[in-house]
């Protein structure tokens, strides 16, 4: 037998941007994002996919957007009119929706170097990522997240997905995008339960990453709450600061190994959303996620019950649940039908089970086992304190 390995690296780099009013006419934030490839042809074309919901809370959008284009005319074109597509879980749980996609630049004869524009939340940067991701084998994807969880969290990495059947974000790729655009002005139009959203996520990473962030968010619990934007802002911008200094510098960009920290308190709430029939928004299903292992962590001797305690309560007090009904539901089989979500995430990882829970605050352990004996006490302490 002979064999021929060969090595090779390939190096990723992309720019994640914060700014305010980036349709105006004058704004040339996207202008430099278009020219950071100075070899690709003009006019840029350009394949804007709008979320339904950012539309109707900024009815003004498009003919802003056809203004910003008559100023650019010759250098920035629409290669095909601007393309809506449904808000939140359902996008990604639609078959047709990426097919469709993937037609409009076919037809409409989009490169490599052409550019998705997507404007929306978390589930509409998954579809239109993925559906790019899959044409020409990688087209560019240009993203303009318009929610505090996009913003933060599923917007600045390099994952995309769509679910199936039962399992979430079980089709997708990694593909890093060629930019992000985080425009702070699409935040205030935001229904409470998504404004409240991105602070989960920003509880997630500070618990198990930055104990300094956390003292921050407990300071400005009230203003977030109260939806202060400049608050908001400082915790979008240093929720994607330790997101991307993870996805940089953690060395499994790709998530080819077995541990996933930016995963913590998920296994749970993927599972919880689906039981929930995605009634529960995503943030709302980590804030739980988040109670029930810092639960378990204190019940396992991983940290003082009272950091779980403040834990929970800076979730309360920024607006979260902690505690959902379908958490107690239980199985034929009489076991605790959450407990599912193990499974799903153990199948997730590649057979090999690898949970990221608090090792004290700001600080990480991985582990191989949940013990569903200590879960169930979890779930009771949770239910008895916050049902």
């Amino acid at each position: 037998m002979k064999v021929v390995e060969e090595r090779f690296s390939v190096a990723f780099a992309y720019p994640v941007i914060f700014c305010r009013g980036l349709f105006g006419e004058d704004c040339g934030v996207l202008d430099e994002v278009l020219g950071r490839d100075a070899e690709a042809p003009l006019p840029h074309r350009l394949l804007i996919v709008m979320d339904q919901g950012v539309r109707a809370a900024h009815p003004g959008l498009p003919m802003a957007i056809a203004r910003w284009l008559t100023a650019r005319q010759g250098r920035v074109e629409l290669a095909a009119p601007i393309e809506y597509l449904p808000g939140g879980e359902f996008a990604k749980r639609q078959d047709g929706v990426v097919g469709k996609l993937v037609k409009l630049a076919y037809q409409t004869h989009f490169g490599r170097k052409d550019a998705f524009v997507a404007i929306g939340g978390g589930a509409v940067q998954d579809v239109v990522g993925y559906a790019a991701a899959l044409v020409h084998r990688g087209c560019r994807t240009i993203r303009v997240n318009t929610t505090t969880l996009s913003q933060a969290d599923a917007g600045v990495g390099v994952k995309n997905g769509v679910d199936y059947g039962a399992c979430k974000n079980f089709l997708g790729t990694f593909a890093p995008p060629f930019a992000v655009i985080n425009d702070a002005d699409f935040l205030p139009t935001l229904p409470d339960r998504e404004w409240r959203n991105g602070i989960a996520e920003a509880v997630k990473v500070a618990v198990i990453k930055d104990a300094a962030f956390l003292d921050w968010l407990w300071a400005h619990a009230d203003a977030l709450r109260m939806r202060d934007l400049e608050a908001m802002a400082e915790l979008v911008e240093r929720t994607a600061r330790l997101h991307l200094a993870h996805i940089a510098n953690g060395g499994d960009a790709f998530e080819r190994g077995a541990a996933r920290p930016l995963d913590f308190g998920h296994w749970s709430a993927h599972r919880l959303e689906a039981m929930t029939c995605y009634q529960l928004t995503h943030g709302e299903a980590v804030a739980i996620g988040i109670a029930l292992d810092m639960a378990y962590a204190a019940l396992a001797g991983l940290l003082p019950p009272a950091d779980c305690t403040r834990v929970v309560a800076l979730l309360r007090a920024c607006g979260l649940p902690v505690w959902c009904d379908e958490l107690a539901l239980r199985g034929t089989d009489g076991r605790l039908a959450v407990l599912e979500g193990l499974r799903q995430f153990r199948e997730h990882l590649g057979g090999r089970l690898c949970v990221t829970l608090p090792d004290g605050l700001g600080a990480k352990t991985e582990v191989g086992e949940m013990d569903e004996a200590l879960l169930e006490r979890a779930v009771a302490l949770l239910r008895e304190r916050y049902a």
